[in-house]
């Protein structure tokens, strides 16, 4: 007699899909988020006042060159050297390839898996704690001068709508974090590096939160938070955050390369271009806001210690 093919649980198991790098970074990223939101924080807008949420809208927000000027990453590196955590010519790598990025306008994405991987690398062994105490001291000292009035006007703007906003960014989801609250927003998507006893190995969770790995966190968040993505908006700069931008109902380039300007024309996006000198007060009101938005938003995000 002939045996059937076998339909038990081991060829289930089989045909079961195997989670991409990117779709597990986006997982890790997505987790991080929610775990640093402080329920108790009451939801305000910009000025203060306590005001109602929408729950089902939010906003994501790229850093580099979208939030900041330049890449938030090369900056921590130079607070870290500044401390001795490597030396000059360890730096002199990240100013290379931040020289690159500013004159090119756009990321390559081994440049920046080369370049986030390096700066995890010269943190393994350290404990997260001390890590974040020294993004809060980096952020005061090299970031806060360097965010762009008119990027975080459209981020206020989703706040006093009753939005939540969060960073979308390559860099570490600690540093990440301290960006978001310093700027008064809901909290950040990073990348998540591995620790071990409150220690970084040196390795990632998936991979870099970046290009694919972005999108599936912002829709990781969206299921976790009961977002309506076709409700929410994405800023970004570089055409590597297509698959994000389409992802979510409205799509912004700001101060964006030569081929996400391309793209964003033959879709009909709107394009944001701070790097012109325009004031922050001449902006409109994005068209996903609405006359009828309410006010307010979570203003949260405790630093991510992942297993510490």
């Amino acid at each position: 007699m002939a045996v059937p093919p076998d339909s038990g649980p081991a060829t289930h198991a089989a045909e079961q899909p195997v989670a991409t790098s990117a779709e597990i970074a986006g997982e890790a990223s997505a987790a991080a988020a929610v775990a640093n939101l402080d329920p108790e924080l009451a939801v305000r807008d910009t000025t203060g006042a306590v005001v109602p949420l929408d729950l089902t809208a939010a906003a994501f927000f790229d850093v580099d060159n979208t939030m900041m000027m330049g890449a938030s990453i090369f900056h921590f590196a130079r607070g870290l050297a500044a401390r001795k955590f490597f030396d000059t010519s360890d730096l002199a790598g990240f100013a290379w390839q931040q020289l690159k990025f500013r004159i090119g306008g756009r990321e390559n994405p081994q440049t920046v898996t080369n370049s986030r991987e390096s700066a995890l690398s010269f943190v393994a062994g350290r404990s997260v704690s001390e890590v974040v105490s020294l993004g809060e001291e980096i952020y005061d000292e090299l970031m806060a001068d360097r965010i762009w009035p008119g990027t975080r006007a459209l981020a206020n703007m989703h706040l006093d709508a009753g939005q939540r906003v969060w960073l979308v960014t390559a860099t570490p989801v600690e540093l990440a974090l301290i960006i978001a609250r310093r700027l008064g927003l809901t909290g950040a998507l990073g990348t998540v590096a591995e620790s071990e006893d409150g220690k970084y190995t040196g390795r990632l969770v998936g991979e870099v939160l970046h290009g694919p790995a972005k999108a599936h966190a912002v829709r990781s968040l969206a299921a976790r938070e009961g977002l309506n993505l076709r409700r929410c908006s994405a800023y970004s700069d570089s055409v590597n955050d297509v698959p994000m931008l389409s992802a979510v109902g409205t799509a912004v380039a700001v101060n964006p390369d030569s081929e996400l300007r391309d793209i964003a024309r033959a879709r009909s996006w709107e394009i944001r271009d701070f790097r012109t000198g325009r004031k922050a007060a001449k902006i409109g009101v994005p068209s996903v806001l609405g006359a009828g938005a309410v006010a307010g938003a979570v203003a949260a995000g405790l630093a991510y210690r992942r297993r510490a």
